[in-house]
């Protein structure tokens, strides 16, 4: 219990940081004021409030995944494809800019079906792409890239970390499977906060 408590405060506090984040870059001073449980509290949950908050959080989530380490990816940008949703590349764009991960600069991509994702550690994947979304979801199965999406039932469809949206909070459900499946280790603090894991039973 004493772990559980002391995982929720540190991705509380992280929270906080995300908060001065998008206070300082989104386009609207929207604000986060609280985070609980994995849920972010909105004053509103308008398109430009809810892009923000989605945008924050995918950065911030690259601080708990660990990517296999391969000398090639040292020497280049840690690149963030999007595929569906200029605004959204635009807000993670400004929300990125002049910041790092693991001391490699960030570039956001957007991103068309038919583009090679051979350079992404993270794809997102914006709801309107729902339709077509397992074929999307289909030539990145089991790469080392973090894929996020925003669409209900999506995790079945193969993506890793899912968005979903609850009265005024985002929230995010987790695939376990699908992220070993990609070689990804999610840490524990991140999995202490989602709404929810899904995850095939283990064999006795």
């Amino acid at each position: 219990m004493r772990n559980g408590v002391a995982a929720r405060s540190s991705f509380a506090l992280a929270g906080t940081r995300l908060a001065r984040l998008v206070l300082l870059t989104a386009a609207t001073a929207i604000g986060l004021t609280c985070v609980i449980s994995g849920s972010v509290a909105q004053p509103s949950t308008s398109g430009a409030s809810e892009r923000s908050v989605k945008a924050a959080f995918l950065y911030k989530f690259t601080e708990y995944v660990d990517w296999p380490a391969t000398p090639a990816t040292r020497d280049r940008p840690f690149t963030i494809g999007v595929l569906g949703s200029g605004a959204f590349a635009d807000e993670l764009l400004r929300m990125t800019e002049d910041r790092t991960v693991d001391r490699r600069s960030i570039r956001v991509r957007r991103v068309s079906p038919s583009d090679a994702v051979d350079d992404l550690e993270v794809l997102f994947i914006a709801a309107e792409q729902r339709a077509r979304l397992s074929e999307l979801l289909s030539p990145v199965r089991g790469r080392p890239i973090l894929t996020v999406t925003e669409s209900e039932g999506a995790l079945a469809d193969g993506s890793i970390i899912n968005f979903t949206v609850a009265g005024d909070r985002v929230r995010f459900e987790i695939s376990l499977d699908a992220a070993q499946a990609s070689q990804l280790k999610l840490n524990s603090r991140l999995l202490a906060v989602a709404q929810s894991i899904h995850q095939s039973p283990q064999p006795q």
